[in-house]
């Protein structure tokens, strides 16, 4: 199930900076570090392979406690940051990008290496340094206009207040200067990390190589006569270069992916390629011709996306014979029963895929969702409880608490139904309609009850800040 939904809060200035400064390859386009955030998408496949990659990494890392969490981002470009200390955020597009599980597994190392070298709160610091600096700065430096601009007044010399607006200019970008060399040692060391956690997990750090090694033309065209020392990375060619000689001397250089990881990997770029790209292009990539499991589970997504669902299902039906214990195989199945009208028919596979996979709250959110479509109120307390486990483990997943408030309100408990109404509109930054239905859910509560008092912290949350 590839869900796409919105990050909700607006990314301040100083995220939108110090998330630039966390890029991989490149730094974000300027309008999309502008804005309300970029949507995420919510896949369990995805998810679960890429917290198997990250998991041997941050536990050599130091962090394997810290909770730190995949987050995938509806952006077609290669690209990872991390900007908050406790998320990797990975473009569908670098996984789709990678040819090999080694190759995303090196940028997610790099990243690793942010986190571990605690480069965020460093970075703060360094914020708030130059911050103080600027402002000193500029005090002095209006200091200097106002007395320029007196004495020009009755001597007709301005030679002052050219004197303090240079006195201005040149600490800003003295402190811009330092603030990006700053960062490309980040980088550097981000590198290097990464490098060591691989060859400490006995990993190739060869895939991490060969991926900066990719963009290097492609950016060296963009970088040509640039100044290097306004580049928030190192150079690519100088970087590529160190990376290159510091890789290549790990003793798992040549190390290869196990082939059952290969193939996962390969079924994940298919199942976002099925659904994030045109049709044509899928059928590019993934040709009648091509036989491969990857193949055909791409063209059995693009085929029920695009309207044909009984050759869809026969597709499906023909992977689940190959691989019978595979519960994405079942989840498609029913996410295309879903989506077709039909979600009686769906309840089946969905519970298979949901037992199978070790009752993942995503796919248990589909489970409810079909279980409450079908109208059957015998459903009802099925769907209740199969939401709420589920929203226990994802709380911040909104079709969760939307199914939930249905099938809430087809038991005639009102109550829960506007409480969870109103944490769905939370969560899609709906502050106004959130408030007015946790408002109303407190007057259907007994006084000091959990409904209420959730109730009650909804009213009383602040909007977080833009």
């Amino acid at each position: 199930m590839l869900l796409q939904t919105a990050l909700r809060k607006k990314a301040s200035a100083l995220t939108a900076l110090v998330t630039a400064a966390a890029i991989a390859l490149a730094p974000l386009p300027a309008a999309r570090a502008q804005s309300k955030g970029p949507p995420i998408l919510r896949d369990t496949e995805t998810e679960q392979l890429l917290r198997e990659y990250t998991r041997p990494i941050l536990r050599v890392a130091g962090l394997e406690k810290q909770n730190i969490q995949m987050v995938i981002i509806n952006d077609g470009a290669f690209n990872a940051f991390v900007a908050d200390g406790r998320r990797i955020f990975v473009n569908y597009g670098a996984i789709l990008q990678s040819e090999t599980p080694n190759q995303i597994i090196g940028v997610l190392a790099h990243e690793t290496g942010h986190l571990a070298g605690g480069h965020l709160s460093k970075l703060r610091e360094q914020l708030a340094n130059a911050q103080t600096q600027m402002i000193i700065a500029m005090l002095l430096g209006a200091g200097a206009i106002a007395a320029g601009s007196t004495r020009s007044s009755s001597a007709g010399n301005n030679g002052l207040a050219n004197a303090g607006a240079a006195a201005i200019a040149g600490p800003q970008e003295m402190i811009r200067r330092t603030l990006l060399s700053y960062q490309r040692q980040q980088e550097e060391n981000a590198d290097r990390a990464g490098v060591k956690f691989l060859t400490a997990t006995q990993q190739s750090p060869r895939g991490m190589s060969e991926t900066f090694k990719r963009f290097t033309s492609e950016s060296l065209f963009a970088a040509r006569g640039a100044d290097p020392y306004l580049q928030s990375h190192p150079m690519p060619a100088e970087r590529v270069a160190a990376l290159q000689e510091f890789a290549s001397s790990s003793p798992y250089w040549d190390k290869k992916d196990d082939p059952a990881l290969q193939l996962r990997h390969d079924m994940v770029r298919a199942k976002i390629s099925a659904f994030m790209e045109r049709p044509e292009t899928v059928y590019r990539r993934y040709p009648q011709t091509n036989d491969s499991m990857p193949a055909r589970y791409a063209r059995a997504i693009s085929t029920y996306l695009h309207g044909d669902l009984r050759s869809a299902l026969a597709q499906i039906d023909a992977l689940i014979q190959v691989q019978p214990n595979n519960p994405y195989f079942y989840e498609v199945r029913g996410q295309a029963l879903l989506e077709s009208g039909k979600p009686a028919e769906a309840i089946a596979p969905l519970r298979k895929a949901v037992q199978l996979s070790n009752n993942a709250p995503l796919i248990e959110m589909l489970l409810g969702q079909a279980l409450v479509g079908t109208d059957n109120k015998a459903y009802t307390d099925d769907a209740v409880r199969i939401l709420r486990a589920a929203v226990a483990r994802e709380p911040e997943a909104v079709l969760g608490y939307t199914q939930l408030a249905m099938a809430y309100g087809r038991k005639g408990d009102y109550a829960e139904a506007d409480l969870a109404s109103a944490q769905a509109a939370y969560l899609r930054g709906d502050n106004k309609t959130a408030r007015e239905l946790a408002t109303r859910a407190k007057t259907r509560f007994a006084v000091g009850t959990p409904g209420w008092v959730k109730a009650d912290d909804i009213v009383a949350a602040k909007p977080p800040r833009n």
